[in-house]
């Protein structure tokens, strides 16, 4: 059997690490779009009553933004790991792929919660300002969980690479 298609580098290999790109960047993107779409209601829902209040409202929009950049950095880290030229192991496919599922996951969920989150934030808002800072502390937490699907892929990624 060739070296290409040995029993560690299978030509499916790079199919597992092209998934694990593309779950980064799907699943991290979908977890934002949640979390701009419902916290965007709550948004549109109080600037009719209290437009001064819609650019401190929106904070959740820009921290369901910073979720896609998770997936992209994620993403272009496991491109890089992807090379034509020398072989790619099987152990490298699935660890890419656990890579693009962690940030994956981890960003999905922390956009539902942003987006839960600053959509009753937004509102209450309206009816008592002094929920500003705990609101804008919960919507910090809510964005650590990306942060931590991210932290745990580049872990991954170094263990790939390695």
């Amino acid at each position: 059997m060739s070296e290409l298609g040995s029993e560690f580098t299978p030509n499916f290999a790079p199919f597992l690490g092209f998934a694990g790109c593309a779950a980064a960047m799907v699943l991290s993107c979908a977890g934002a779009a949640i979390g701009t779409a419902k916290s965007g209601v709550g948004i549109a829902g109080i600037g009719t009553f209290k437009p001064e209040l819609i650019m401190k409202s929106l904070i959740p929009v820009v921290m369901s933004g910073i979720l896609s950049v998770y997936g992209l950095v994620v993403a272009v880290l496991i491109a890089g790991g992807l090379s034509p030229t020398e072989n790619y192991s099987l152990f490298n496919g699935f660890m890419h792929l656990s890579c693009g599922l962690s940030v994956g996951f981890a960003c999905l969920a922390s956009g539902y919660s942003i987006g839960i989150v600053g959509d009753e934030g937004v509102r209450n808002l309206m009816h008592e300002p002094k929920l500003f800072v705990g609101i804008v502390l919960i919507l910090i937490f809510a964005e650590v969980l990306g942060l931590y699907g991210m932290i745990i892929a580049l872990i991954l990624n170094t263990k790939a690479s390695g």
